[in-house]
């Protein structure tokens, strides 16, 4: 624990630094590729939209007979009644629930198909329950979701440009945003998980993390580039890495303690519950939680910086910095604390004042104080700050002064 705390300080400190904007081109280059496999989830597989979006007839089976091929035998229930072309979706829930999707049944096939599944897993007609879900309705809830995705990222961009006072940070969020809704949904076509109304809430749910993790980082960019703009010590590549690595350990905090339970919830789905809004909720969370969490430290940032490269007051700052590195950097080899014999040709050739004159004294054998006169050719650097070294003058006697009482 201490080691993650003494590099959380290091990295705050700057006297560690992990270079995630000068290395933007590697973090693109993955987040392309993984952009790239999301979206031929969509000509390969496809979305598994739930009975909500497609519309069609559900039915229920509360049995504890589910040793055998319970799969095969609900089919095979179904399409002694609809026919040997119909298809059926099964699924176990909790353990005891059978669960049959089809498509969209008359009112007279689906009591019979309700009575055959009883008859197949031993059951009273009572224990089967059945649902019919039309297109339309499913149509609905598609265009609400939509709706309600484009309203919020309208007004995010709207206030996140406001607050931050440019809209170059509220378009590098909202790019982070898309990036972690496409992979995402693109995960979701591969694994073949069904998108249910409940998955909707958590893609939107995730959308509301992720973009709360890259204010956090903006809010630390905002501060670091206030302050480099005033001393013009710090390129504004350079602030903006440095509030990533400040904030890497509360990133990476955040994100363990909101996935560990996530992932509890998805163990017992897994094993216990079966397919259902937990799973499907729970699910969405944990990978957009995740992707977030990488999209605010390696995308967003770093994409900040892409942007803002050639604005004005940018430049200027950059050049000014620039300059001050090299005004350091050429001086550097004098400065207290630097290696033995480093750069011992950029030493001043210029000779210093000796320090080493005797100290001068008053007539009364004390020491008389000394007025250190500055020389501004001894300038050396510490740590980056420059500083003055003082050297004493030569001796000088001081005359006695005798008390106004006893002259």
């Amino acid at each position: 624990m201490s080691r993650m705390a003494d590099f959380g300080n290091d990295l705050y400190t700057g006297k560690r630094s992990i270079d995630f904007v000068g290395k933007a081109k590697t973090w693109y280059a993955i987040s392309a590729v993984i952009m790239l496999i999301a979206l031929a989830g969509f000509g390969v597989r496809g979305l598994n939209l739930g009975l909500e979006f497609e519309g069609g007839s559900e039915f229920r089976v509360s049995t504890t007979q589910t040793s055998g091929d319970y799969q095969q035998e609900a089919t095979d229930a179904v399409r002694e009644v609809a026919g040997p072309a119909a298809s059926a979706n099964v699924t176990l829930i909790g353990g005891n629930q059978v669960r049959v999707q089809t498509e969209k049944l008359p009112e007279t096939e689906m009591n019979d198909v309700g009575s055959q599944l009883a008859q197949t897993f031993g059951v009273q007609a009572s224990d089967v329950t059945q649902n019919t879900i039309g297109a339309s309705w499913g149509a609905s809830v598609s265009q609400q979701a939509l709706r309600a995705l484009v309203v919020f990222l309208v007004i995010t961009a709207a206030l996140m440009a406001v607050y931050y006072r440019n809209w170059k940070m509220s378009l590098a969020a909202m790019v982070a945003l898309a990036h972690d809704m496409l992979i995402t949904v693109g995960i979701y076509t591969w694994s073949g998980f069904e998108v249910s109304p409940a998955t909707v809430i958590g893609f939107l749910t995730v959308l509301g993390y992720s973009l709360y993790d890259t204010v956090v980082v903006f809010d630390k960019v905002r501060e670091n580039t206030s302050d480099a703009f005033e001393t013009r010590r710090q390129t504004f590549a350079e602030s903006a890495n440095l509030a990533v690595n400040q904030t890497l350990v509360r990133s990476i905090n955040t994100t363990v303690i909101a996935v560990l339970p996530i992932i509890a919830v998805l163990a017992v789905g897994f094993a216990r519950v079966g397919p259902g809004t937990l799973l499907d909720l729970s699910l969405a969370l944990f990978v957009g939680m995740v992707v977030g969490a990488f999209s605010s430290v390696y995308i967003a940032t770093p994409l900040l910086v892409h942007l803002r490269r050639r604005d004005a007051d940018v430049v200027e700052l950059d050049k000014v910095a620039s300059k001050h590195h090299e005004r350091v950097g050429d001086r550097t080899p004098a400065t207290v604390g630097a290696p033995a014999g480093a750069g011992a040709s950029d030493a001043p050739s210029r000779p210093l004042r000796s320090s080493s004159a005797t100290t001068p004294t008053r007539g009364d054998g004390a020491d008389a104080p000394v007025t250190p006169s500055p020389d501004p050719d001894a300038e050396q650097t510490v740590t980056g700050r420059a500083v003055h070294r003082y050297a004493q003058s030569g001796p000088r006697n001081q005359p006695r002064r005798t008390p106004r009482s006893k002259r």
